[in-house]
């Protein structure tokens, strides 16, 4: 217990007679120590890496989930898994959700009506482009927030303990210099104060004892001094080299960065390419649904106005219903498109559906124009002897 004692009255002491130093070198009281201007640069350099790391961080976090406090506790969810060191489990998207929603309202509507069957298309695209938001949050979680948040809770930490132990050598050290120039001093004016050996010989005893006693104390202060320069020294040297690790820092901060970026383009084409289908398949949806009756359908039609008009021989009827889809299979085949042909490159490659499509090569050139009444999602595509639709969005059109 007393030991006990000893040791906290000692640590205070030393606490104490650093603070006093701080605080005289604060105002200006106190000579300080300057730092060496390399070790200097390093200690400035960190702080901006730690700095920027933390805001980097943070708002990849925000980017990632912008809303992390919401209905399923993801954040208390987070901390509670961090603090028993387990792996969170995989969370269900907002798209997945969203997806999943749609399925369900399509099987109360009726799966085979038209807004059961679009909910159907739509919620399986909402879903692929939930697990492609989850599979980018996951790597971007491996390979770019958890090195970031390993350095600041590891390296920098044991960065900072040091920086903190070399300042309190640096202090201990010049109150180590003061406590020596205040002896030399003392020593001097001892040494310059008239002496009174000559009328009192006692008064020369003490003189002499005295002067012994201030030679001790610069002895013992210049000992100190020495002691507590080769710390700091030691201590500066350890802190060197654990700075100098920063640019070790970076260059795997530099890697992280790569793969996140990665990850993003990786992530974003899965999204283009299930948008791309979507949308084909909505297109293909539409143009397979009946057209609505047109209001020119409320008039009789010429076969009709024949029956209507009397009776006529069966083989006039026939060579009539014959005259009339044969001219309207000539109209389809000689009716021009609306714009000219042009030439087209092909973006990415595409698989045609079905007999009415053309399958597509990336980079190939073909020729396309449009008809009269065609989607304009659409195109008419030519290459040789083969003819059939394009979606637009896999074209680039050229002069």
């Amino acid at each position: 217990m007393d030991f006990n004692v000893k040791k906290l009255a000692s640590d205070a002491g030393v606490f104490f007679t650093r603070a006093v130093q701080f605080t005289e070198e604060k105002l200006g009281q106190a000579e300080k120590t300057e730092l060496d201007p390399h070790l200097e640069n390093l200690i400035t350099r960190a702080d901006g890496t730690r700095n920027w790391t933390e805001k980097i961080l943070r708002q990849t976090e925000v980017l990632l989930q912008p809303n992390p406090i919401d209905h399923t506790g993801a954040r208390i969810e987070e901390f509670i898994y961090d603090k028993l060191d387990k792996k969170l489990p995989s969370k269900v998207t907002n798209a997945e959700l969203l997806g999943q929603y749609m399925l369900d309202a399509a099987n109360e509507f009726g799966p085979e009506t038209p807004y059961g069957s679009t909910l159907i298309t739509v919620g399986e695209y909402q879903k692929r482009l939930g697990g492609a938001e989850r599979e980018f949050l996951h790597t971007s979680a491996v390979t770019f927030l958890t090195p970031l948040r390993n350095f600041l809770e590891g390296d920098w930490r044991t960065i900072s303990k040091e920086r903190r132990l070399l300042e309190n050598r640096r202090l201990d050290l010049d109150i180590c210099k003061a406590r020596l120039k205040k002896a030399k001093q003392a020593e001097a004016k001892a040494a310059a104060a008239p002496d009174f050996q000559e009328t009192r010989p006692r008064n020369y005893v003490l003189s002499a004892s005295a002067s012994a006693l201030l030679s001790e104390e610069v002895d013992k202060a210049e000992h100190e001094l020495r002691v507590a320069q080769t710390e700091f020294d030691r201590q500066a040297e350890v802190t060197r080299l654990l700075l100098e690790g920063i640019s070790s820092t970076h260059l795997n901060h530099l890697r992280c960065l790569h793969d996140f970026a990665e990850a993003q383009a990786t992530y974003y084409a899965q999204c283009h390419h299930y948008v791309q289908d979507l949308q084909r398949e909505l297109n293909r949806c539409a143009n397979a649904a009946p057209p609505p009756l047109p209001s020119a359908a409320v008039c009789p039609n010429p076969v009709s106005s024949a029956f209507l008009s009397g009776p006529s021989s069966p083989g006039a009827t026939v060579s009539s219903s014959s005259s009339q889809r044969s001219n309207t299979l000539t109209m389809e085949q000689t009716q021009p498109p609306v714009t000219g042909t042009r030439k087209a490159k092909v973006l990415y490659d595409y698989d045609a559906h079905d007999a009415s499509e053309l399958s597509l090569l990336a980079d190939e050139l073909i020729t396309v124009y449009t008809v009269p009444g065609m989607d304009p999602d659409w195109l008419i595509g030519a290459r040789g002897n083969e003819k059939g639709k394009v979606p637009v969005t896999y074209l680039e059109l050229l002069s």
